[in-house]
C-alpha cells in the first residue's frame, strides 16, 4: 500500500470515509455538546456525546426501537419515528442537565426536510437549543405522519405524549 519513504499514509478512519478530522475539531473546539445523529435503511439513533480528554462520553442516547415499548407498531426509519426518536434522547439530555448541542450528521447527506433534520427537530422540541435553519426542519403534518395515514398519526400523537410524560 505504501510506496516510497515519504508517502504518509492516512488515518485508518480517514482511509475508510468514516471521520472528517478537520470536521471533527472544529465541532470539539465549540465546546457544546455534539447532538450525534445517524441513520440506517431500518432505524434512527440520536446520541448526546460530550468531549472528554480520555475520549468521548455519550451523555444520553435513543435508539428509535425503543419506541416500541412504547407502543409504536409501525416502521422505526420513517420521518415520525425520526422525530420521536430525537425528543426522547433530548428529553433524557435535559433530564442530564444538556442544555445545548451542536448538530454532527457525520459523513451523511444530508437533505433539508429530512430524517435526519427530523431528528433534529425532535431534539429542539426536548428544549435543547440547537443552531439550525428553520427551512431545513420537515413540514409539521409529515413529522406527524398524515402522509402515512390517520392511523399512524393517531399511533404518533399517543407516542409524543408518553415520551413526554416520560
Amino acid at each position: 500500500m505504501v510506496e516510497g519513504a515519504r508517502r504518509k499514509v492516512p488515518f485508518r478512519r480517514r482511509r475508510e470515509g468514516r471521520t472528517d478530522y478537520r470536521r471533527r475539531l472544529r465541532l470539539l473546539r465549540s465546546g457544546v455538546p455534539r447532538a450525534v445523529v445517524r441513520k440506517s435503511l431500518n432505524q434512527m439513533q440520536v446520541q448526546i456525546v460530550v468531549y472528554e480528554e480520555s475520549g468521548d462520553r455519550v451523555a444520553a442516547s435513543a435508539v428509535s426501537r425503543e419506541l416500541r415499548e412504547l407502543g409504536w407498531t409501525a416502521g422505526t426509519g420513517n420521518l415520525p419515528a425520526a422525530y420521536l426518536t430525537g425528543l426522547l434522547a433530548g428529553r433524557r439530555a435535559a433530564a442530564k442537565g444538556v442544555r445545548k448541542a451542536v448538530l454532527d450528521l457525520g459523513p451523511q447527506n444530508p437533505a433539508p426536510g429530512g430524517r435526519l433534520f427530523a431528528a433534529a427537530s425532535g431534539l429542539a422540541a426536548a428544549g435543547i437549543e440547537l443552531p439550525h435553519g428553520e427551512d431545513v426542519f420537515p413540514p409539521e403534518d409529515r413529522v406527524q405522519g398524515k402522509h402515512l395515514g390517520e392511523a399512524i398519526a393517531k399511533q404518533f400523537a399517543d407516542v409524543k405524549a408518553k415520551v413526554e410524560a416520560a
